[in-house]
């Protein structure tokens, strides 16, 4: 039923734990297959992988490209991209199942997961509660909270974008925010990159990404500018501005 795609680079440290989170899910039937679009890793990212019987498919360095890629080699109904560093939490395949259940007929839908992060203390308490805000105001999941969507309508859309940068926004964005559904199961996210940089700085760096983008500023010049401020981590955060 669901092809899972996950774009990875050098993400021994956390991805055992996401393909486990989908083993429960494979076993039902309803993960079809995880496809692990590999970016160049040179740690244990592709041994853990062929470990959990992923499909490997190498691929020039870039989340949009890796998750385009994937998107095109899938063969499931439905396709769940998924960050290398993000753990769905258990009851997340029957939450949805009953969605892709219930847009059988109507196919032009999307649904991503409730941001979490596994972080203990008041800071990521309240990041995630304003990342709940950001979703139920202007219906904007980013890439770590997944992403569910039928192929058909996935590829009516055209894919993700091959950038340097917000390729998740920018495809959310063609979704459109009346088709997009968050489920009530949790996407449990690494804090490493919040604790490594700062809460404070890291959520003002996204967001002044963020801002750029709306304003029209390409993308490449915000990766850019993006590195400079070193907001990117060195391994599997990719190549993308996070939550």
């Amino acid at each position: 039923m669901i092809s899972v795609i996950i774009p990875t680079l050098d993400a021994e440290r956390s991805l055992s734990s996401t393909l486990s989170a989908l083993v429960p899910a494979t076993v039902e039937g309803i993960v079809r297959e995880v496809l692990l679009v590999d970016g160049g890793s040179v740690d244990a990212t592709l041994q853990i992988g062929d470990d959990a019987g992923a499909k490997i498919i190498s691929c020039t360095r870039g989340r949009g490209l890796q998750l385009a890629k994937g998107g095109a080699q899938a063969r499931g109904p439905w396709l769940l991209f998924l960050h290398a560093d993000t753990t769905l939490e258990p009851g997340w395949s029957k939450e949805a199942e009953q969605f892709i259940t219930c847009h059988t007929d109507q196919q032009k839908a999307a649904a991503a997961f409730r941001f979490a992060l596994d972080d203990a203390g008041v800071r990521p308490r309240l990041l995630e509660a304003l990342v709940g805000l950001r979703c139920r105001l202007f219906k904007l999941p980013y890439g770590d909270q997944g992403l569910l969507i039928e192929k058909g309508y996935y590829e009516q859309l055209g894919g993700f974008s091959d950038l340097p940068l917000m390729e998740d926004v920018e495809f959310v964005r063609r979704i459109g925010g009346k088709q997009i559904h968050i489920l009530s199961s949790k996407a449990v996210t690494s804090a490493v990159r919040f604790k490594n940089k700062g809460y404070f700085r890291r959520v003002a760096c996204n967001l002044y990404c963020l801002v750029l983008y709306y304003a029209g500023v390409a993308p490449h010049k915000i990766a850019r500018r993006y590195d400079q401020d070193g907001c990117r981590e060195p391994s599997n955060e990719g190549t993308n501005a996070a939550s």
